[in-house]
């Protein structure tokens, strides 16, 4: 059986004040740290260990892997991308979600957020520069956009590994979804109305020929 761990990172402090991030690098809350130390903690029990691991190139889900791995006693390859980033939410990112609703309506900020095609308002947005190895950053994303960057690196990078290492992915709540939209082959409006809890470490089980044996989060 061939396992692959994946985890949203803990709670950053934009998450704890309702703000929109995207690509922003904000860190970790005090509870997001603990959430990250609790997931080692938890995996080590369960007897998990890994050969190799990924993460996107923001902080939280940096320091979230590197929290597990510390937990877990582990000092293993560690590749980071901004492929497995959050997506780009344009014009929301720095704003407050309520505030937002208030602004442009419920049903508007909703679709923005949870609908697989649709992208947020565009934003110029200049802290993006040091993403060099991109070119043109994007100015705001769809899941369907995310889908597009991170499907190559998955294909290339991540699944081809499955079967020889034991694998670790650290990264965030939309880049996830659509991670187990690719793996799990689903819908655009299948995957609209998933949620993905923080600091959970989620397990696929895998046969030879790739095909799901099981999945369950390590608290089921």
């Amino acid at each position: 059986m061939h396992k692959l761990v994946i985890v949203r990172h803990g709670q950053s402090i934009w998450n704890k004040e309702n703000i929109f991030t995207g690509w922003i690098d904000v860190p970790l809350s005090d509870l997001g740290i603990n959430q990250a130390k609790e997931a080692g903690q938890k995996l080590k029990e369960k007897g998990f260990s890994f050969d190799i691991a990924f993460s996107s190139v923001l902080k939280r889900s940096i320091d979230t892997l590197d929290l597990i791995l510390e937990e877990m006693g582990l000092s293993i390859p560690i590749h980071r991308s901004w492929r497995l980033n959050e997506r780009h939410y344009g014009y929301l990112q720095g704003k407050n979600k309520d505030e937002m609703r208030e602004k442009f309506g419920k049903e508007l900020v909703e679709e923005w957020r949870r609908s697989y095609s649709i992208r947020p308002p565009q934003k110029d947005d200049q802290s993006l520069l040091y993403f060099k190895e991109i070119g043109d950053a994007p100015l705001s994303e769809s899941l369907e956009d995310t889908e597009k960057r991170l499907l190559p690196y998955w294909k290339e990078e991540i699944e081809p590994l499955i079967k020889e290492k034991r694998i670790i992915i650290s990264a965030h709540g939309n880049s996830i979804r659509t991670l187990i939209k690719i793996i799990e082959n689903l819908s655009g409006s299948e995957i609209e109305k998933m949620e993905v809890p923080v600091g959970e470490p989620l397990i696929y089980e895998f046969d030879d020929n790739l095909k799901i044996v099981k999945k369950y989060h390590l608290s089921d």
